[in-house]
């Protein structure tokens, strides 16, 4: 059994710190919004006053946060808190910059981390069912990998610092491009009367196939894990969608990778969290392409 601080209970770190409650840790958590560490607190987390006070002592610290801003803040109070022999885990979606840096602030104070983003939503987190995407030295993922364990379905090593926060990016592209194409069709077959279902029933099992389609189907009432049935409460939402679109892109430019096909998703994305959109779950960019297709 490890103790472990986490710092960041929401709707991602909430279900992430209970699973590791499950896997027999101690885990002493920590979130600025009262609600959210009750929330934890009744599935077995220790609260804590402070981020001081949920590293203190702890074997493993895992921060889920909104971004690299919070995410550098965040470690400038864990660096002054924590015992050495720490392991420091972001699992934030954050810059390839923001991560790299977090790195190097660690390491000079003698920290071993990893950047662990991951994949798999609102349900994975709480399923125990997410992808981590770990960059770091092979030293420090052997380290983290237990402790990722009891939240995952699969750990996967990236390469060095901040190469899991770049495999996420180019995971979300994907993501986000392809729940566009599911939804255009969608609205192509509907207009030119192809029912859901017929289409749902031939893509799925085609050369369309894709997890926007079979896991999270814009459509409602295809698949049963998908946030359509919930009026898109989001498992991951758009504003989010958003973000991570945005990050794949910037890092684009400043590779120079001709990603037209990213820059053309995040407009699109950017569009629909303009017209409200961002708070409803990331396949509501449904509602978008009808509402700009023709009459």
């Amino acid at each position: 059994m490890a103790v472990i601080g986490f710092i960041g209970l929401g709707h991602m770190g909430g279900p992430m710190s209970a699973n590791l409650v499950k896997g027999g840790h101690e885990v002493r958590g920590f979130d600025l919004v009262p609600a959210a560490l009750e929330a934890a607190e009744a599935t077995g987390v220790t609260p804590a006053g402070s981020i001081a006070e949920a590293v203190a002592g702890a074997d493993a610290v895992i921060t889920m946060l909104p971004g690299g801003k919070q995410l550098l803040e965040c470690y400038d109070q864990v660096l002054g808190a924590a015992s050495p022999e720490t392991l420091l885990i972001d699992s934030s979606t954050v810059d390839v910059a923001d991560a790299r840096k977090a790195h190097e602030r660690a390491a000079e104070a003698g920290f071993g981390s990893v950047d662990a983003p991951v994949s798999g939503g609102t349900a994975g987190a709480e399923a125990g069912t997410l992808t981590f995407m770990v960059g770091g030295t092979e030293e420090n993922y052997n380290r983290a990998q237990p402790v990722l364990e009891p939240m995952a379905r699969k750990v996967i090593h990236c390469g060095g610092p901040g190469n899991g926060q770049v495999t996420k990016m180019c995971n979300n592209l994907v993501l986000g491009a392809s729940m566009i194409a599911v939804s255009e069709a969608f609205v192509l077959g509907e207009r030119l009367g192809v029912s859901h279902q017929a289409l749902y029933d031939v893509v799925s099992i085609s050369t369309g196939q894709c997890w926007s389609l079979t896991t999270n189907c814009p459509v409602p009432g295809l698949v049963e894990t998908s946030r359509a049935n919930h009026d898109y409460e989001p498992g991951f939402a758009a504003a989010l969608m958003l973000k991570d679109l945005k990050l794949a892109a910037s890092a684009a430019e400043q590779s120079g990778t001709d990603a037209a096909i990213g820059r053309l998703a995040t407009e699109l994305y950017q569009r629909f969290n303009d017209e409200g959109g961002a708070g409803f779950d990331f396949g509501a960019i449904i509602k978008s392409v009808r509402e700009h297709s023709g009459h």
